[in-house]
Parts: C-alpha cells; sequence; structure tokens
C-alpha cells in the first residue's frame, strides 16, 4: 500500500491543506490527519506550559530553600524565573483558554518541580548545606497571582 502524502512528507501535507483549506475544497482533506495534528498541537501548548511552570517553581523553591546559595546561582535562578515567568504569560496571552488549564498544570507542574528542586539542591557545593528533602513543601507554596507576577520571587 503506498504511503499518503502525511506519510511521505509532512510540511507538504501542511502545505496542501492549507491550500485546501484556503480553496474550500473540504472534500479532499485528509480530516484524520487533520484531527490528530490539532488534537497534539493542543497537548503541545499545554505540555509547554506545564514545562515552563516545572522550571519556574523549581527555581523559586530553591531561593526559598537554599538561602544561603551564593549569589552567582542565585542570579542565575533569577533570570530562568523571569524567562519562564515570560513564556508562561505570553503563553496566556496568546492562548487565553490556557488559563483554565492552568490549576491543573500547576497541581502536576509542581511535582515535577519538587523533584527537581529536591535533586539539583543534593548537587550544592562550596560549604552551601544541603537541604533535606523535607525542606521543600509538600504542597505547592505558591498562589497563581505569585507565579504569574513578574516582581515575586518568594523570597521573605
Amino acid at each position: 500500500m503506498p504511503k499518503s502524502l502525511y506519510e511521505q512528507d509532512f510540511q507538504q501535507w501542511i502545505e496542501q491543506t492549507i491550500q485546501q483549506l484556503h480553496h474550500r475544497e473540504f472534500a479532499s482533506l485528509d480530516i484524520d490527519h487533520l484531527i490528530e495534528e490539532l488534537t497534539d498541537l493542543g497537548k503541545s501548548e499545554k505540555n509547554a506550559l506545564k514545562s515552563n511552570l516545572t522550571i519556574l517553581m523549581a527555581h523559586l523553591l530553591k531561593l526559598m530553600v537554599q538561602v544561603d546559595a551564593p549569589e552567582t546561582m542565585k542570579l542565575s535562578w533569577y533570570s530562568s524565573i523571569d524567562e519562564h515567568r515570560q513564556r508562561i504569560n505570553t503563553s496566556l496571552s496568546d492562548t487565553p483558554s490556557l488559563k483554565q488549564f492552568l490549576p491543573d498544570a500547576i497541581a502536576r507542574a509542581y511535582l515535577d518541580a519538587r523533584k527537581l528542586a529536591i535533586k539539583e539542591g543534593k548537587r550544592a557545593t562550596k560549604g552551601i548545606q544541603i537541604p533535606h528533602e523535607t525542606d521543600y513543601p509538600i504542597d505547592c507554596p505558591f498562589a497563581i497571582d505569585q507565579l504569574l507576577d513578574e516582581e515575586f520571587y518568594g523570597e521573605e
């Protein structure tokens, strides 16, 4: 059985699909693959949001727990927080419907963020006290508005 255009050349399939839509050639659309790609696109946006939330919260946790970290490390965490927060805010601005997914994304991302912060905390060097796992809250200590606030870094 010959391969479909979708299987042979994905980019060409996209271009053809766009042309078919522009010309309202709905009967000739590859509906099954179009549905698959649109579904994956939605998942991709949600996964990107979760990924950015994970990094944001991991670095907020490290600032909160590793208070004796050197300034150079903290500066790196600040930069990462700023970058990932900007990505999150841009995603929410570009795709406002993602806001309804935000509480669930935060809950799922926090588990990964906590694991990441703990793992990275165990690599502490230069006389820095290695935090204990119990130093990291089990439940997310950050409110949605704090995570989105460009001035919030979780420090006392």
